[in-house]
C-alpha cells in the first residue's frame, strides 16, 4: 500500500484527477491523506468534495480553515464572501452529507512517523499535546453541540496559549493554531495579519517552524496552508501547499517506506520523500484576494 499526502485542493478538481492518475492511485490498494482546505476559491468545490468523499475508506483528511468556513456558512453563522466558490456546494441536495463527512475528519494525525496538520503547531506544544488538543476539538465537531460551537468559533482571540484556557477560548485557540498559523512570536503569540509573504517585516515574528526550541523540532511535520512558501521537502518538514489555486502546482508526497529517497547527508535523521506534481491553471489572481 502506498500512502500519499496531498496539499490544499481548494476546489481544483481537474488537477486533483490528473495527480491521482500521475501517481497511479488505486483506492483498493493505496491511501490518501489530504492536508485540508478541500474546498473554496477554486472553480469546482462541489465536484472536488464529491470526488474525495467517493473515495470512501481510501481517503482521510485534515480540516483546514476553508473547511471550517464552509461548515460555518452551512450552519448559518458565517456569510459567503466575495471570493468564495461555495454556492453550488451549498445548493447541493447532499450538502449535509458532505458537512457530516467533513466534521468527522481530523485536526491532526500522526502516521508513519509524521505529524500532519493543516497549518502548523505552536512552539509550546509537543507531539502528544498536539494530538490531545486536536482530539478535544474533534470530539465537539462530531457531537450534537456543533452548531453552538460554530457560533463561537470564529475570531482571533486569544492570541496566546495557556494551559489554563477553558471553554471556547481554549477550543478557538486550538483550531486557530492548527488551521491558521503562519507567523508567531517565540512565546507562541499568533499573528493573523501577515499572510502573503514568507518572511515577516516585524523582527519578533517568525514562521512557526523556525521558532528556536519549539517542542516539535524533532518531530517530522507535514502541513499545507501557506502557498507562498512553495514546496519544502526537508527530513523533518514537509510543506505541500504549492499554490495550485494561483497557477502553481498540486503536490503529492509518498511517505510510506517505498516513497523515501536516499539520505542527502550522513547526518539526516530522516530521508526526503518522493514528490509528484502536476501543473495547474490559474483559477484566482493572488493579488485580487486579501
Amino acid at each position: 500500500m502506498a500512502l500519499y499526502l496531498i496539499g490544499d485542493l481548494q476546489g481544483c478538481y481537474q488537477p486533483f484527477q490528473q495527480l491521482l492518475k500521475l501517481i497511479d492511485f488505486s483506492p483498493s490498494r493505496d491511501h490518501l491523506i489530504l492536508l485540508g482546505d478541500i474546498v473554496n476559491r477554486g472553480p469546482q468545490s462541489l465536484e472536488t468534495l464529491e470526488a474525495v468523499v467517493q473515495l470512501g475508506n481510501a481517503v482521510t483528511s485534515l480540516i483546514g480553515n476553508h473547511d471550517t468556513h464552509l461548515m460555518g456558512v452551512a450552519y448559518g453563522v458565517r456569510k459567503v464572501r466575495r471570493h468564495d466558490t461555495l454556492t453550488p456546494l451549498l445548493k447541493s441536495p447532499y450538502l449535509w452529507y458532505y458537512i457530516d463527512w467533513l466534521r468527522h475528519q481530523h485536526m491532526a494525525l500522526y502516521q508513519h512517523g509524521w505529524l500532519m496538520v493543516h497549518a502548523g503547531v505552536v512552539p509550546q506544544w509537543d507531539l502528544p499535546q498536539t494530538l490531545a488538543y486536536a482530539h478535544e476539538v474533534e470530539a465537539v465537531l462530531r457531537s450534537s453541540d456543533i452548531k453552538a460551537f460554530m457560533q463561537e468559533l470564529f475570531g482571533n482571540e486569544p492570541e496566546r496559549w495557556s494551559d489554563t484556557l477553558t471553554g471556547m477560548d481554549r477550543l478557538r485557540f486550538i483550531v486557530n493554531a492548527l488551521t491558521r498559523i503562519r507567523f508567531c512570536k517565540a512565546d507562541g503569540t499568533l499573528n493573523f495579519t501577515i499572510k502573503g509573504q514568507a518572511t515577516s517585516p516585524e523582527p519578533d515574528l517568525m514562521p512557526w517552524f523556525e521558532v528556536p526550541g519549539r517542542k516539535t523540532e524533532n518531530t517530522p511535520i507535514a502541513f499545507g496552508h501557506w502557498s507562498v512558501l512553495g514546496l519544502i521537502n526537508r527530513p523533518n518538514l514537509l510543506a505541500l501547499d504549492t499554490g495550485c489555486l494561483w497557477g502553481g502546482q498540486l503536490s503529492a508526497a509518498r511517505i510510506d517506506s517505498a516513497g523515501t529517497a536516499p539520505a542527502v547527508t550522513g547526518t539526516d535523521t530522516r530521508t526526503p520523500v518522493t514528490i509528484s506534481q502536476v501543473m495547474c491553471s490559474q483559477s484566482v489572481d493572488p493579488f485580487s484576494v486579501k
